[in-house]
C-alpha cells in the first residue's frame, strides 16, 4: 500500500508540474519575446530563446509612452478598490451575521442576485450614470464600479458564520461594544480570507480594460492595459514593445501576490493552531 500511495503521489505532482508549466508557457515566452530584437521575433525560425538579448523593447516602452503614470494610475485604482472591497464587504458581512433586522434575507438575496448580472450588461447605463455625475476622466469615475463586489461580501458572510455566536453574546455581557468586537476579534482572526479578497480584487481591478477605457480619454489618466495597447504601431509589427510593456505591467500583481502569500499562509497555520 505504501509503494502504490508513493506512486500516486508522484503521478499527482507530475501533473500539478505540468499543468504549471503549461499556464507559465506564455509568460515565459513573452518575457522571452521581450528580449528579442524585431527581426528574431517575425522570422520563419522560432526562437523560444532571445540569440542576441536586448533592452531595447524595455527602452522603447518607457519613452514611446508615459508607461510609469499608467503604472501610477493603475496601482492606486486597484489598491483603492481592493481596500474598498474588504472594508465595504466586512462591514456588510458582519451585519448579515450577527444582526437580526427586518427583511435580513430578503436583503441579501438582493445582494446574491446581483452576481448572476454579468458586467457587461450594465456598462452602457454605468457610463451614462458616471457622465451625469462629471466623473469622466477622473480616478472615482474609474473606482466607481470596482468598489463593492457582492462575492467579497457572501465570501466574508460565510467566514463570519463559523464563528460562535455565543462568543459575540458574551463579548456584548462584558461590555464590548459592536465596533471592538469587529475590529480587535473577528477582523484579526479573519486575516486569511481578508488578505485573500484583497489579492483577488487587486488583480481583478488591475487587469481592467474596457471600463477604464471607456470613462478616460486623457492621455495622463489611462491606465497599465490601456497603455500597453498604445505602444503597438499600426505601421509595424511592434510586438517586443508590447511585450516588454506586458511585462513590466506583470511585475506589480506578481510583487502584491507574493508578498500577501506569506501572510495567508502565516494566518492559516496561526488559525489551525487556535483552539
Amino acid at each position: 500500500m505504501r509503494k502504490k500511495d508513493t506512486l500516486t503521489d508522484l503521478c499527482m505532482q507530475a501533473f500539478c508540474i505540468l499543468c504549471a508549466l503549461m499556464i507559465l508557457a506564455p509568460i515565459l515566452y513573452a518575457v522571452s519575446v521581450s528580449f528579442m530584437r524585431p527581426g528574431d521575433i517575425l522570422t520563419t525560425s522560432h526562437h523560444i530563446l532571445p540569440p542576441e538579448p536586448t533592452l531595447e523593447n524595455y527602452i522603447r516602452a518607457l519613452t514611446a509612452t508615459p508607461i510609469m503614470r499608467y503604472m501610477f494610475n493603475s496601482f492606486l485604482i486597484a489598491l483603492v478598490c481592493s481596500l474598498s472591497r474588504v472594508l465595504v464587504g466586512a462591514c456588510a458581512a458582519f451585519a448579515f451575521s450577527f444582526y437580526d433586522f427586518k427583511g435580513k434575507k430578503l436583503l441579501f438575496l438582493m445582494t446574491l442576485t446581483t452576481i448572476m448580472i454579468p458586467p457587461d450588461v450594465l456598462v452602457v447605463q454605468n457610463y451614462v450614470t458616471v457622465s451625469k455625475m462629471h466623473l469622466l476622466n477622473t480616478y472615482m469615475g474609474i473606482c466607481s464600479i470596482f468598489l463593492v463586489s457582492a462575492n467579497n461580501i457572501f465570501m466574508l458572510r460565510q467566514n463570519f458564520l463559523s464563528f460562535s455566536r455565543s462568543l459575540y453574546e458574551a463579548a456584548k455581557l462584558d461590555g464590548t461594544s459592536d465596533l471592538t468586537f469587529f475590529r480587535r476579534i473577528l477582523l484579526p482572526t479573519s486575516k486569511p480570507v481578508l488578505f485573500t479578497i484583497f489579492i483577488s480584487s487587486f488583480v481583478n481591478v488591475w487587469n481592467q480594460y474596457v471600463w477604464p477605457m471607456l470613462v478616460v480619454n486623457k492621455t495622463e489618466m489611462r491606465t497599465i492595459q490601456v497603455g500597453i495597447t498604445m505602444l503597438k504601431d499600426r505601421e509595424s509589427s511592434a510586438f517586443g514593445p508590447v511585450m516588454a510593456g506586458t511585462v513590466l505591467a506583470l511585475i506589480p500583481t506578481v510583487v502584491v501576490f507574493v508578498v500577501f502569500l506569506k501572510k495567508i499562509v502565516s494566518g492559516m497555520m496561526s488559525g489551525a493552531i487556535k483552539e
